[in-house]
């Protein structure tokens, strides 16, 4: 067998395996074994690049090629659902369908997955685009990320689909993956996603399409517009694509009289809580694709279709105790721990109270029974409390005095509902917290390090604070705890390289309250050297643009402080850049200033993110929406419809890109 034809094989034999274990969930071969075929196949395209396949199972991987998404008009609208929240409501949808047909009809009953919409495109058995819902109308194309979900068949199986044709679903975030990526995102204080289909949008907008392929989406295809359909019933052609290898959901029923419409409603009101995913609802469709076309449209959805919305789920549970975190800032916040009580598909152990005042109005006491929701939002929260099961004598909750790591005295601030713990200097949390903060990815993004790997540095006295990691050699480490030669190279290496980022993040990076990313741009550019900021008066900083007198002070209390002050300087004595480089300096001008400019549509010459930065270099300030404070808008190919529709109205002006690069002589 020659080197081409073992690279056929593979692909074959691979993409089978893909079917088996994530559409069928049965593998007939074990992940190491899935693993080595993989590394082979990889191993002769390298060799044979002449022979490559964008729908190769190796495209599974994802590439860290960044691309823009650049938009693309449906086929066919993808229009919304009307919503109902009611089985009165769920009635006369059904009475309206049966007096505008006048005729014997089935309706089809599905779960509404709770992710984000996709239309797939398939040409002779083989998927060649894929776009998200957008506004309905055009949308982006995510086709090289959707390629990286294993769910999505990349070449169809068996026979008898249409030559073209499309497919639309739900790309979804399953909820042991949803709350894992949290978890991660917890322990670097990121924001965390409020639920799995923002994670899951979040993620199919990702510019590198190999961080989507390790998000592990997962995706279920439920509807087929178009006319070269095999049947005219909506769900037998969904059967017909579970057999070319689409992930169907298994839990579609047909229903021939309202009642039936409702036992499948009651029943999934409570099993949709044992399911992997995250739903929210019941879609209810008319079956013929006959009578879709004779019911027809409104203006904004079909009149043969409607989504039942699910209650916000609340559960019953006991509070045991609460206990209290301590982040970076040395913000102080109480969390309930709680009796374990299944809630949305998952067992919540835990729930944020966020704040003394919150405690207050709950009127919270230990040993409560309490009502916890969801809501939509993955963070459980404390809505209320049962007063009539409150046990007799029961200790009244209140919010600490002092620090729970460190013993120190809690103070408040004015104007502020959190309380804080002021040792900067020996709080275990606040330290390792502004570590963490430091290496993240937006900071100084050094790689090689992560949460468990400062804690174990900290845990062996090796640093203390994120200069400490400067002095780090590859023998002091590779001697720890699961560290090896290697591991120890690489974070050496990562950190060595962390010497060229840029001043602003390194600014960002220093952690100095309410200074986040925007804020550090801005201050980089009025103050091009950490000299300069450290000696700005109060009235230097409220003259920069955004700077308020909050963010001001700030500032001048931070360096005021004599530790950090001796923190800068062991990071400029490391090799640390502490001042804007020449070449930034001088292209900086104020020929955007005080302008607020959108960016919208594909561009020829730059990137989105190019033109961002050229806006912030010449002194102009990015904005996402259009509104009457909008100077302009940047404009590429293929502009949202609801964009220009809205600039039209305002009479805001729309620049091309060659108009813009010659406004700011570039």
């Amino acid at each position: 067998m020659t080197e081409i034809e073992r690279i056929d094989q593979l692909r074959k034999e691979l993409h089978a395996h893909n079917y088996n274990y994530y559409i069928l969930n049965a593998p007939v071969i074990s992940d190491q074994e899935f693993d080595r075929l993989m590394r082979e196949l990889q191993d002769l395209e390298a060799k044979h690049p002449e022979h490559y396949d964008e729908n190769s199972p190796s495209v599974r991987v994802g590439s860290d090629i960044s691309k823009e998404f650049r938009q693309v008009e449906h086929r066919y609208p993808m229009l919304s659902l009307g919503n109902t929240y009611s089985e009165a409501e769920v009635a006369d949808f059904y009475e309206r369908v049966r007096k505008s047909l006048n005729e014997d009809f089935e309706i089809c009953c599905e779960l509404k997955f709770d992710g984000t919409s996709i239309s797939l495109i398939y040409e002779e058995g083989k998927l060649v685009q894929a776009v998200t819902r957008g506004d309905g109308v055009r949308g982006d194309d995510v086709t090289d990320n959707v390629k990286t979900i294993h769910s999505i068949p990349l070449v169809l199986q068996g026979s008898g689909y249409p030559d073209s044709f499309e497919i639309r679903g739900e790309i979804l975030m399953p909820w042991k993956v949803f709350e894992e990526l949290n978890r991660e995102r917890e322990l670097r204080e990121e924001p965390l996603f409020a639920n799995p289909r923002n994670a899951a949008s979040g993620t199919l907008k990702l510019q590198n399409s190999a961080a989507v392929a390790s998000r592990k989406l997962d995706a279920f295809l439920y509807y087929m517009p178009g006319d070269n359909l095999p049947h005219d019933g909506h769900y037998e052609n969904l059967q017909e694509a579970a057999k070319w290898g689409f992930k169907i959901s298994k839990h579609m029923r047909k229903a021939r009289t309202l009642q039936e419409i409702f036992d499948f409603i009651n029943y999934w009101d409570t099993e949709r809580k044992n399911l992997p995913v995250a739903t929210d609802g019941i879609v209810l469709k008319v079956n013929s694709r006959r009578q879709q076309r004779n019911l027809g449209y409104t203006a904004k959805s079909p009149r043969w279709a409607i989504a039942y919305k699910f209650q916000a789920e609340r559960a019953l549970t006991r509070l045991e105790k609460v206990t209290y975190q301590v982040g970076r800032t040395g913000a102080v916040t109480p969390v309930a721990n709680l009796a374990p009580v299944q809630l949305s598909g998952t067992v919540v152990r835990r729930a944020s109270l966020h704040n003394a005042d919150i405690i207050a109005s709950l009127d919270l006491h230990m040993g409560d029974m309490v009502y916890v929701e969801k809501g939509g939002e993955i963070i459980p929260k404390i809505t209320g409390v049962d007063l009539a099961s409150r046990p007799a004598g029961s200790e009244k909750v209140t919010f600490i005095t002092h620090c729970p790591e460190c013993g120190s005295k809690l103070v408040r601030y004015e104007d502020e509902a959190a309380h804080y713990c002021t040792n900067e200097s020996t709080c275990p949390p606040q330290i390792k917290g502004r570590i963490e903060h430091f290496i993240s990815r937006r900071a100084m993004n050094i790689e090689g390090l992560g949460p468990e790997t400062v804690d174990q540095f900290y845990q062996e006295g090796m640093i203390r604070d994120a200069a400490d990691l400067y002095t780090l050699r590859a023998s002091d480490i590779c001697r720890l705890e699961r560290m090896g030669e290697k591991s120890a190279e690489n974070i050496v290496n990562g950190i060595e390289k962390s010497k060229q980022v840029p001043y602003e993040r390194v600014l960002f990076a220093l952690g100095i309250r309410f200074v986040g990313e925007t804020v550090a741009k801005k201050v980089a550019r009025a103050f091009p050297s950490i000299d300069k900021l450290e000696s700005a008066t109060l009235d230097d900083l409220v003259h920069v643009d955004e700077i308020g007198e909050k963010i001001a002070q700030s500032i001048l209390r931070y360096f005021h402080d004599e530790r950090n002050r001796t923190f800068v300087t062991r990071l400029r004595e490391a090799g640390l850049q502490m001042e804007t480089s020449e070449e930034d300096q001088s292209g900086r001008t104020d020929r955007l200033q005080g302008k607020s400019i959108v960016i919208s549509g594909v561009f020829a010459r730059h990137s989105r993110d190019d033109y961002k930065a050229l806006i912030e270099r010449h002194g102009g300030k990015n904005v996402g929406s259009i509104s009457k404070k909008t100077s302009f808008i940047l404009a590429g190919e293929n502009m949202g419809p609801s964009k220009l529709e809205k600039a039209e109205k305002l009479n805001i002006p729309i620049i091309n890109e060659d108009d813009f690069l010659a406004m700011i002589e570039e």
